[in-house]
Formats: C-alpha cells, structure tokens, sequence
C-alpha cells in the first residue's frame, strides 16, 4: 500500500529507526526493492528522480510502483528526489506521488525558502509530504558538483528554513556526498552539527549520499573490468550514529547501481553465450536484493512492518 513519507517517518521516530529510500532505475530495481521489503518485512520509500523519469517516463513508472505497492502487505512511499522545479512536483503529484523532495539547495536562501513553500502549498493541499534541502553535498546529483562547492547545513538557518517553509522533512549535508567517492582520506561527517540541527528542528532529518560502497560489490565490479579504484563510501558504524542522532530517512543509489553493473559483468564474462536479458537482469536483481536487505537491517526498520 503507498502511503506518504510522513506516515513512515513519523513511525520510525517513534520507534528509534530509519527508512531507506532507494533509487530505481529500471523494472529490476523496484522488484529488488519490494522482495527485499517483503523478506524484511520493512517499510519501504521508492525513490525517482527527474532524470530517471526522462528515462523511463513518469506515468510507466508511477504505474509499476503502484502495483508493486497493491501487491504486498509493507507500507511504500512512492517519492521525487531532487525535484528541482514546481513543474516537476506538480507533474509527480499528479501521477500518484505520494511524497515530493524540492531541491532549491543550488539556488540563494531566500529563493530557496520561496520555492520550497510553494511546493509545500501546491503538496500540501493534495495530501502529499515534502523534503526540502539546505546545504549542499560534493559528488552527483543529476550534475556535477565540485567539492569544493560542498557547504554544511548551518543549524540555526535549519531552523529558520523549517519554520518558514513548512517541510515535512529536511536533508542536511554533514559530509557525506553522491557517487562511489565519497572521500579522499579517512571518512568524516559532522556529528557535533548534526546534534545541533536536530536541537534547531523538529521535522524530519534525512542523511543523502549514504551509501557504503561495500567492498564485496566493489571487487566483483572490478574483477569484471569496471574502473572503481579508491572508490569510498560511507562506513556502516557512521550511518548507525546518524540514526541515533536523528536522522530518519537514508538514501541509497551508488550501491545499488555498484551491484547491478558488477552482477551484469560477470554474467556477460562468464557467459559469453548466454543470450536471455531475463538471466543477465535477474543475476542484477539478486544483487541488489541482497544489498537492500543488508540495508534494512542497518537502519533497523527490518521487522517493523509486522
């Protein structure tokens, strides 16, 4: 059943866990997603951005996810990441979309803040939650963005975004950043800025560019040719710290896509005759099972939609 971002975050406040949001891309992605939440019995956010859309076409995809979520007893969000404009979230909402991230984080803070509250009246009045985002992460949105751009959230100007714009839900950046590098050296984030963001706001907290970049998916990438050196994510004690700190919502990509590329690899190279797309995809969609349920169980909400 598809409910909103507020109803299964709201839940895991109350219970001390949080819910990923992961990224499809593609049938095999969201079939991933909904057997891993069903073996989990986890709740489940299904993430989409506009590039994803411009892929595989909004309506096809908000189609599939709401047949996946009649099909099983876990609660799902079907959720727009890094919207960018009105005309997106109003597209979204029309399709069925049950929750909505507007990302005015590139633009300067007033004009975040009057975006962001256009969404959050346009959403509102449909019955669909919102994120917003303050502060920027190094890596790859649906652009590059320089690391050098990357700015940490400031706690105070949370605060002051959260009560002007009416968010449901708001990504902080601590550190962390898209892609497979995430870091050059040892992996920091901003623990300390987290414990004061969360003094500032009462909203929900959303850690982004959180996947580990698991060494096993990284070397059977690499065994079968792919160009991963000193690829980093973020380690599995820091995304449990941020948890305990408040974050709710964690998204997960990169690892998703580590497992798919590393699976289709090997299967292409270990069985150059093999002709069936179904078994080279279906080798992807067990690997990325297995990683969505290895992040179920991380965040704790494994269990939780008994």
């Amino acid at each position: 059943m598809l409910v909103t971002n507020d109803q299964l975050l709201s839940t895991a406040t109350n219970q001390g866990y949080a819910v990923g949001a992961f990224n499809i891309h593609n049938l095999e992605t969201l079939s991933a997603i909904v057997a891993a939440s069903t073996k989990e019995h986890s709740p489940v956010i299904v993430a989409v951005t506009p590039s994803t859309i411009d892929y595989a076409g909004l309506q096809y995809l908000a189609n599939i996810v709401k047949i996946a979520a009649d099909s099983v007893q876990t609660p799902m969000a079907l959720h727009l990441d890094h919207g960018k404009d009105l005309t997106m979230i109003s597209r979204c909402i029309d399709a069925g979309f049950t929750s909505v991230m507007i990302d005015g984080s590139h633009l300067e803070p007033e004009k975040n803040i009057a975006l962001t509250k256009q969404a959050v009246n346009l959403a509102h009045s449909r019955g669909v939650s919102v994120e917003g985002e303050i502060g920027r992460l190094a890596g790859v949105e649906e652009a590059t963005v320089e690391e050098k751009e990357a700015i940490l959230t400031e706690p105070e100007a949370a605060g002051e975004f959260v009560s002007r714009t009416g968010v449901d839900a708001l990504a902080v950046a601590l550190g962390t950043s898209h892609g497979a590098y995430k870091f050059k050296g040892k992996p920091r984030l901003d623990f300390e800025r987290l414990k004061a963001i969360r003094r500032e706001v009462k909203v929900h907290l959303v850690l982004h560019g959180a996947s580990g970049v698991p060494s096993w998916v990284v070397e059977k990438a690499v065994t079968y040719g792919a160009e991963l050196s000193e690829a980093q994510g973020i380690p599995d004690e820091h995304v449990k710290k941020a948890i305990s700190l408040g974050v709710v919502k964690v998204n997960i990509d990169t690892d998703l896509r580590l497992a798919f590329v590393g699976a289709v690899r090997e299967i292409l190279a270990s069985s150059p005759s093999e002709l069936d797309p179904r078994k080279v995809l279906g080798a992807a969609k067990e690997a990325m099972e297995h990683v969505i349920q290895g992040k179920m169980q991380l965040f704790g909400s494994s269990g939780k939609a008994l």
